[in-house]
């Protein structure tokens, strides 16, 4: 018997208006898998995403997670299901500490509407947020400013707070976006870390670093499933190179 998907599209599209973001695309993820999803600007590969993570619902069809219908629900929900997502543009408190930061993400998991919460509590989530700097590298920075950190820090922060829901499914929006080479190697070292325990989703623009790092490749056009496949296969996929590498390498 198979395993049953972490997460399955079954034939989602989105309109804004008369424009069609995304058409009929169906898919399934493994829990485990570490997977990217590329393709052209206006490909609907931040549509897919956003449907994914819960921040915007299809028009027609569904999402399943863990084989439970979520479309529609609230993004929140989405969260507690454990389902999280970091974010394109660097989405920190600048003005209080790294530790600070990760600890008001792990206080809003746990305290829900009650955010002034028991000491005890506040103890809990204080191990949380040391135990993810460890795991994203920044515990020598605890104590600065986030505000301080240089980008490709913020951007490992930014990934520490979206774990602090314990997610089972870690959606990283362009994880490497104006990094520098030295950065990037970074990252990539820290999604490889962290894909050993979770289902990761990347959507990304640098091709070499997709195809080094990604077990599986999706690839987007005009709103459709173009290519799903190893990354040996999308570099061979003759459609592929057609209306995306033939546009220029990263």
């Amino acid at each position: 018997m198979m395993e049953e998907p972490i997460i399955r599209a079954e034939g989602i599209s989105r309109r804004f208006g008369g424009f069609v973001a995304l058409r009929e695309v169906s898919l399934s993820f493994r829990s485990g898998e570490l997977a990217s999803i590329i393709g052209p600007n206006g490909a609907g590969k931040s549509t897919l995403f956003n449907i994914l993570s819960g921040s915007l619902a299809p028009t027609d069809g569904r999402i399943l997670f863990e084989g439970n219908d979520v479309t529609g629900l609230p993004q929140h929900r989405f969260v507690h299901a454990g389902i999280s997502k970091s974010f394109q543009i660097t989405n920190v408190f600048p003005q209080l500490s790294v530790h600070e930061n990760v600890r008001v993400a792990a206080q809003a998991m746990v305290a829900g509407k009650n955010f002034w919460s028991r000491r005890s509590r506040l103890i809990e989530t204080d191990e949380t947020a040391r135990a993810l700097l460890v795991e994203v590298g920044l515990e020598g920075v605890a104590r600065r400013r986030a505000g301080e950190l240089a980008h490709g820090q913020q951007r490992a922060l930014e990934i520490a707070m979206a774990m602090a829901c314990e997610p089972r499914l870690l959606l990283l929006d362009e994880p490497t976006a104006g990094m520098s080479p030295e950065e990037t190697k970074d990252m990539v070292q820290l999604i490889e870390g962290l894909a050993r325990s979770r289902t990761v989703i990347l959507v990304e623009h640098k091709m070499k670093m997709v195809l080094g790092i990604s077990q599986r490749v999706i690839v987007l056009h005009h709103g459709e499933l173009l290519a799903d496949g190893t990354p040996d296969q999308i570099r061979n996929d003759a459609n592929v190179k057609r209306v995306y590498l033939g546009q220029g390498r990263h």
